[in-house]
């Protein structure tokens, strides 16, 4: 991701929840509340790849690694787990590991203790492409609490994509973001702007200016992922200084 891309902005735009820090954990861990359900889901699609790497990473096969990962969201929906999550403490994804090591070591003495496609499965989770995604890897380099904190990172970014995409994919500038979607994950300089203005019909200058205001919606859209699992706006910024940290490690 190009260093230029606007960090510094007050989150903005249209989530799929309001922007207050926490949000989103804080719905999960309330079960009388009428998004209960849709935020734990969330938070179970942005954070169940890093938590599978890390099983696999940590020695558990394919197989394995799916059923823990089935199990522990089963637990976390059944029995509340997150309705006594402190905000103070700050890093969800940090209190989210811990408790998946919690779970794992409390079930080692149990061969399965739920069978991969049983009636408490919660979530359709693509382990087929998780374990395509985990073989590409360099999981020799890391550990496993390394390689959940670059999947976490690289998952936060495809959320963020995703959603920008979906902003584009009904309007007659699809077209515009499909050709520069490029930039917001390379260096300035990596891609010539002329070869796009060429492309697209326009100046260079204009290019650089849709490029400019794409990585800006871009960088508010991070914000605003990251700031529904944190509890204070300064562990926003210290979140997206790890992600950056964490990407170019």
């Amino acid at each position: 991701m190009s260093d230029n891309t606007d960090m510094s902005s007050t989150p903005t735009g249209t989530s799929r929840f309001a922007t207050t820090h926490w949000s989103v954990v804080l719905a999960a861990g309330s079960p009388e509340s009428s998004r209960y359900r849709e935020a734990l889901e969330t938070l179970c699609q942005t954070y169940w790849f890093p938590l599978y790497a890390y099983l696999r990473q940590r020695g558990c096969n394919a197989h394995q690694a799916e059923d823990y990962i089935q199990a522990f969201f089963t637990q976390m929906l059944e029995k509340h787990s997150l309705s006594g999550v402190d905000a103070k403490p700050g890093k969800f994804r940090s209190f989210l590991l811990a408790s998946l090591k919690h779970f794992v070591a409390n079930e080692l003495d149990r061969v399965r203790a739920q069978k991969r496609g049983g009636s408490h499965t919660i979530l359709s989770l693509d382990f087929c492409n998780a374990e395509k995604q985990y073989i590409l890897e360099p999981t020799h380099q890391m550990s496993p609490e390394k390689l959940f904190e670059k999947s976490w990172a690289l998952t936060v970014l495809e959320h963020a994509m995703n959603q920008l995409e979906a902003e584009f994919a009904n309007s007659k500038k699809k077209r515009l973001f499909d050709r520069l979607r490029v930039y917001l994950t390379a260096e300035t300089d990596a891609i010539p702007y002329r070869d796009a203005a060429a492309q697209l019909r326009m100046t260079e200058g204009a290019v650089k200016m849709a490029v400019h205001r794409l990585r800006t919606r871009y960088g508010k859209l991070l914000r605003e992922k990251v700031a529904q699992t944190v509890a204070t706006q300064e562990q926003i910024d210290e979140e997206i200084r790890d992600l950056l940290t964490v990407l170019s490690s």
